[in-house]
């Protein structure tokens, strides 16, 4: 049985709260975190330590609700989504006829890899919408770019404001329109050297050979290995389901690694491509998605006449 602002309702109710003081944040989330504790149902806060610990403060002391590590949580955005998905069936499983969580994702996901999870917010309307969830996201409007916010008033169907109200995103668009929208790829500065690798209609084992080659050792051996997966994927996928000539390029820095993939066909048709597990049947979808998983920001560009997927391994917050 759904109770609050989500009675009635079938599937993930989905909301944000843009808040300018804490207390106002505190506003919409202490009163929506009792009432799930209230009605019985699993109430979880995955929100960043600071922000936390001001719920943790505010509610009563004994409180039985859940919280995780929001930063780990929300890693990359195709993790994300699995282990939630994972964590709604066993609520479910359990019984539970609502589950109620408020989350963030880490404030360094406002910046370059914001493009990713723009797309999250938008692909979980859809991913989530399997299970009986009420899902409040913050986000504080002293430290949220202006593009950012209107990524989320287009990203989320509805607003919990602090007076208690619940009310309608009027630039809601549905995820199947959203993220099939061309966006810019912010350039990485590092991509302004020479390439330590290009290569044309390279093989995927050539591909990983050349990343392993450039490797100096200066990034943790996961995030290595992970971009060797990646490339691989991505190569495999190019060569596979796209256009010649297919492109390789790689750029080393000292915090970070950036590849570059090129082929000259159209990508795939799949909005939720790297985000979901692929469809049966569908044309590369399952490699992305084990790219999304694989790399510390994946980034895609489509143009008149190429498709472009840039993988980051190491540091994906560059200092400008």
């Amino acid at each position: 049985m759904r109770t609050g602002a989500a009675a009635g309702h079938r599937g993930y109710h989905h909301e944000a709260v843009c808040y300018a003081s804490d207390e106002e944040l505190l506003a919409v989330v202490v009163p929506f975190l009792l009432g799930g504790l209230a009605a019985g149902e699993p109430t979880v806060v995955a929100l960043g330590e600071r922000t936390a610990g001001l719920v943790r403060t505010a509610l009563p002391g004994g409180a039985g609700v859940s919280y995780l590590t929001g930063g780990a949580v929300y890693a990359r955005p195709a993790a994300a989504i699995r282990e939630y998905r994972d964590l709604l069936a066993g609520y479910v499983a359990g019984g539970a006829g609502q589950i109620r969580i408020v989350g963030e994702v880490p404030a360094a996901a406002l910046g370059a890899t914001w493009d990713w999870w723009a797309r999250y917010e938008s692909a979980i309307n859809h991913a989530y919408d399997d299970f009986p969830l009420w899902g409040i996201c913050a986000y504080d409007l002293r430290t949220t770019p202006a593009p950012v916010l209107a990524d989320v008033a287009r990203t989320h169907p509805r607003y919990a404001t602090a007076d208690g109200r619940h009310v309608p995103s009027p630039a809601y668009v549905d995820p199947v329109v959203y993220l099939s929208e061309d966006r810019p790829m912010i350039a990485d500065a590092i991509q302004s050297t020479t390439p330590v690798a290009d290569l044309a209609d390279p093989s995927a084992a050539e591909a990983r050979q050349a990343e392993r080659a450039a490797d100096g050792g200066h990034l943790p051996e996961a995030d290595v290995e992970g971009l060797e997966l990646a490339v691989s994927e991505t190569v495999t996928n190019a060569l596979r389901h796209g256009r010649p000539p297919v492109r390789f390029r790689l750029w080393s820095g000292p915090d970070r690694m950036v590849a570059e993939v090129t082929d000259a066909g159209d990508g795939t048709n799949d909005p939720f491509a790297g985000l979901l597990p692929a469809p049966a049947g569908s044309a590369g979808g399952l490699g992305l998605w084990i790219t999304y998983q694989s790399c510390n920001h994946v980034a895609a560009r489509r143009t008149a006449d190429a498709f472009t997927l840039r993988l980051t391994a190491g540091n994906p917050h560059p200092t400008p």
